[in-house]
């Protein structure tokens, strides 16, 4: 086995997980084998934690943002489609030329085909983020995590369309991602910059706040959730105006393919 391979097939959890135990037999076997726990204890808790840090690869490889070098911005976009919000994003995402990446939900996409016709005649990209958006996915038995995804992938397929990542719902990566995603020849793909929207329940001032955070090389994550009341609606869109004019004067937006070199999806005949 190559050294490349290697570091494929074994990933940084179970490297760590072997040199912990390494760690804690000779421990273990000391006068005070007490002090084993303290290793075992400590890999423990990096592996409660690591799941809600998304550009964390600990349990499997993850692109959270752009390749080495490449500065440029990708817009993606999550849980959508739906009928009060996609068009207006893609209304503006038009006036602006500004490309972007939808990370669809399977039973939206099912329930609004013609949304994801829309997304691919305008020429963005789509990205699989389960078929229901539950919270708790990656807590679920490995044959339900690849049922949820391999379900999606079958709706967009009719749609014409298969995206080669997956992005799991709020960014939770787990260690039972790894089967489904061999499976179905998935990668997992989170985000490298976000600004807290909760789907677009706090939209105030959200346009300066990301023109605040952004950094070249970054997977931005917007959402494509309609906001709750008509009130905020109208907010957004104003804020939606301000800042796609201001990242398309800088010109910093990019394909997600481009900034990850690579393709997003392919499309089926």
């Amino acid at each position: 086995m190559s050294k490349r391979q290697w570091h494929r097939r074994f990933s940084l959890a179970k490297k760590t997980g072997l040199s912990v135990l390494l760690t804690a037999i000779p421990l273990g076997l000391s006068q005070v084998p007490q002090l084993a726990a303290i290793p075992l204890g400590l890999f423990l808790l990096v592996c409660l934690g690591a799941p809600f840090f998304p550009r964390s690869s600990f349990f499997l490889p993850v692109i959270s943002r752009g390749a080495d070098g490449r500065e440029g911005i990708a817009l993606t976009f999550d849980d959508g489609p739906f009928p009060d919000s996609t068009p207006v994003l893609l209304e503006l995402l038009a006036r602006y030329r500004l490309p972007a990446t939808f990370f669809v939900v399977g039973e939206r996409a099912a329930a609004h085909p013609e949304l994801i016709a829309a997304i691919l005649a305008q020429g963005h990209t789509i990205g699989n983020h389960s078929f229901s958006h539950d919270n708790l996915l990656m807590l679920r038995a490995c044959d339900r995590v690849e049922a949820d995804i391999r379900q999606t992938q079958e709706i967009l397929a009719n749609l014409g369309v298969r995206p080669l990542f997956f992005r799991p719902p709020i960014g939770v990566i787990s260690p039972r991602l790894v089967p489904a995603l061999a499976s179905l020849k998935l990668q997992a793909m989170t985000f490298s910059c976000r600004i807290f929207d909760r789907g677009n329940r706090n939209v105030h001032d959200f346009a300066a706040r990301v023109v605040r955070k952004i950094r070249p090389g970054d997977i931005l994550l917007l959402h494509d959730n309609p906001p709750q009341t008509e009130e905020y609606r109208v907010y957004w869109k104003q804020e939606l105006h301000y800042l796609f004019a201001r990242l398309a004067m800088e010109n910093r937006i990019v394909p997600l393919a481009d900034l990850i070199g690579q393709p997003v999806m392919l499309p089926l005949d």
